[in-house]
């Protein structure tokens, strides 16, 4: 009877006990090198996708609406899809495929671009900062914690530099937004903070500070992302997030870093940048609380604008409360931005109108993009802490 009941415990139940094929496997007998996705040794792409039965294979490559293209893919005898692309210069590259009409990352690479709903992949050509390079690195530390201002249980990245042990000078912090869509990952694998910062670090060219980086995304209940048609986002679902992220690092994040590594407590150790969603995090966090930053940036970011809030504004009345405590101020966006150019032209308008002290940088031919992203934020720690 025991053996019965445990045998109906596991038994197939409704939709379950239906089955279909399983998928077709490569042949063992191949290298999976002759499969996969790879870099040549002139810096060319080899692009690869093992599906016997597809009709249509095409890789399409670029980062923004506009810089989308499309590259039918041939398939040899054994069912494997490719296109070689051009010579590429040095830089991580996106793209997806199309196979017969459904949108997929490249199962065969390890190397996904990390979003909330993962539908693409990375590709790096060797050559630039965003390398690893033999020089000596930093860590990478993840924490956890609970956030009293969000009742929820939470994690964020701390890179520190090569050797920190938190004894010594305590260090200034930079405190990073990555974008809409984007994990903290983001900022990470895409990004390349640990590269660029070990990089700059071993050239002189940076002070040793920490970075920390957030989920911009606080999915409390009446903010999650996936809960709002694109085109009301910024109505609702960005004033209600950065409200609450908002609260969560001043309340939570920062007294969080101040507890666990020997950092700076004066707002001159102390800056905050962000990418487009993350972009307006910073410039609501900065403005509402400017007493505690003394660096501030956006990339690309959506601004007031669009997406109203009173503590911006009434502190972009006050220029002059404004120059005296940040020490610099940027504002960075692609010359072809179809998605913020206009929030960032008008926050453009609005400081020079009002005498605040910025510095702009307009990055030509490009759009919404980590192209703008990546220069712009190795740009930026140069600057800070000096």
């Amino acid at each position: 009877m025991l053996l019965l009941a445990g045998v109906l415990a596991f038994a197939p139940v409704g939709s379950w006990a239906e089955t279909s094929p399983l998928p077709k496997v490569p042949d063992f007998s191949i290298p999976v090198k002759n499969y996969i996705t790879a870099v040549n040794a002139d810096n060319s792409v080899t692009f690869r996708l093992w599906a016997p039965d597809a009709r249509r294979v095409a890789v399409v490559t670029g980062a923004t609406p506009e810089s989308l293209a499309s590259h039918v893919m041939t398939r040899d005898a054994g069912g494997i899809w490719s296109w070689r692309s051009p010579v590429l210069s040095a830089g991580l590259y996106e793209y997806f495929f199309n196979i017969d009409g459904f949108r997929s990352a490249d199962p065969g690479s390890s190397y996904p671009k990390p979003q909330r709903q993962v539908n693409t992949s990375l590709v790096l050509v060797p050559g630039s900062i965003l390398d690893t390079r033999a020089v000596p690195h930093g860590d990478l530390r993840t924490l956890t914690y609970h956030s009293a201002a969000l009742s929820a249980e939470r994690q964020l990245y701390v890179w520190t530099p090569p050797g920190y042990d938190g004894t010594g000078d305590a260090l200034p912090v930079l405190y990073f937004y990555h974008g809409f869509g984007d994990t903290g990952l983001s900022a990470v694998t895409q990004g390349r903070i640990p590269q660029i910062m070990d990089n700059l670090l071993a050239e002189g060219k940076i002070k040793p500070m920490l970075v920390v980086i957030p989920d911009t995304e606080t999915d409390i209940p009446h903010a999650v992302p996936e809960n709002f048609p694109p085109a009301e986002r910024r109505k609702d679902f960005y004033p209600a997030n950065a409200q609450a992220a908002d609260r969560e690092l001043m309340n939570d994040i920062i007294p969080l870093i101040g507890q666990r590594f020997n950092v700076r407590p004066d707002a001159d150790g102390r800056a905050l940048a962000g990418l487009s969603q993350g972009g307006y995090q910073a410039l609501v966090s900065g403005m509402t609380h400017l007493e505690s930053f003394g660096w501030l940036a956006s990339f690309s970011g959506v601004t007031t604008a669009t997406v109203p809030n009173r503590n911006v504004e009434k502190r972009l009345n006050q220029p002059q409360s404004i120059n005296q405590q940040l020490r610099y101020f940027a504002l960075v966006v692609g010359e072809k931005d179809g998605v913020t150019g206009g929030d960032i032209a008008a926050l453009k308008r609005e400081l020079e109108q009002n005498g605040v002290k910025f510095d702009y940088r307009a990055y030509p031919e490009l759009g919404h993009e980590m192209d703008v992203w990546r220069p712009a934020y190795a740009e930026f720690v140069q600057k800070l802490f000096k």
